[in-house]
């Protein structure tokens, strides 16, 4: 049996549970599909608010599943390339809808996360992590180099020196480490992670949804240019956000002294 990607709602969020405790949630190439297809879902589906992936039991996600990965080795170089780029691929894939999601994606980390589970920890928007968790960039130790995205995650936001020596000697980042630099959004007593993250998720599906998805857009276009292009793009995200529906609940609301009531 593999390990198998569960959805379920909690109020306007919807969880989804990495689950197959007896390989830690090792990942596979349907449940990589099927993460992206999850995300498509919410993106386009109004009551949800935002998303939280999580592990079952004690574990968050130990990575890819080596006997699989070995397999790909006795089909040949050349099939076996093509089969192991488009597994890589399927796991892009995720990545890529857990950036492009217009709505918030929160991470919910107990135990370890090794590996592509590490990389997927770290696509997400907020990361929770219990006060005893690991993070390893574990691909090193048996010969490999990072996939989904972990490498840009960590070279981006650590220091060069503590990036590298987290990629090369997979040294086990600590919630501490990633909470100093920013990775990890709070630090929660163990077991209580997805309590936490719904937490967060509580207070997002409180604001409204439209400029929540224009800030996450705008976070990521700030890495990527410059100030006068960064000057332009709030412009334009602004003036759309003042002319959506929430544009007038919003600022009516502040002046009657109530609670706003996004759509």
């Amino acid at each position: 049996m593999s390990t198998e990607l569960l959805a379920e709602r909690r109020d306007a969020t919807l969880v989804l549970t990495l689950s197959d405790p007896a390989t830690r949630n090792a990942l596979s190439r349907e449940v990589y599909a099927r993460g992206a297809e999850w995300m498509q879902q919410a993106s386009h589906d109004a009551s949800v608010r935002a998303v939280i992936l999580r592990g079952e039991g004690d574990t968050f996600c130990a990575g890819g599943n080596l006997q699989r990965i070995l397999g790909v080795r006795s089909m040949g170089e050349t099939e076996g390339r093509l089969f192991q780029a488009d597994s890589i691929n399927l796991l892009t894939n995720w990545v890529k809808a857990i950036s492009m999601c217009p709505k918030p994606v929160i991470a919910a980390v107990e135990g370890f996360a090794a590996g592509a589970g590490a990389s997927l920890a770290l696509a997400c928007d907020l990361l929770v992590a219990a006060e005893d968790a690991k993070l390893v960039m574990s691909y090193s130790r048996i010969g490999f180099s990072p996939d989904g995205g972990g490498s840009w995650q960590l070279a981006r936001f650590l220091p060069r020196q503590l990036a590298l020596k987290a990629l090369w000697l997979a040294s086990p980042l600590t919630p501490a480490d990633l909470h100093t630099h920013g990775l990890v959004t709070q630090i929660a007593p163990k077991g209580k992670t997805l309590d936490e993250a719904l937490g967060l998720a509580a207070q997002l599906a409180k604001l409204a949804p439209n400029a929540v998805a224009s800030v996450k857009k705008l976070a990521q276009l700030a890495l990527a240019q410059d100030l006068a292009a960064q000057l332009d793009t709030e412009r334009e995200h602004f003036v759309d956000n003042l002319f959506h529906p929430n544009g007038h609940e919003g600022p009516t609301a502040f002046l009657e002294k109530r609670n706003p009531c996004f759509r």
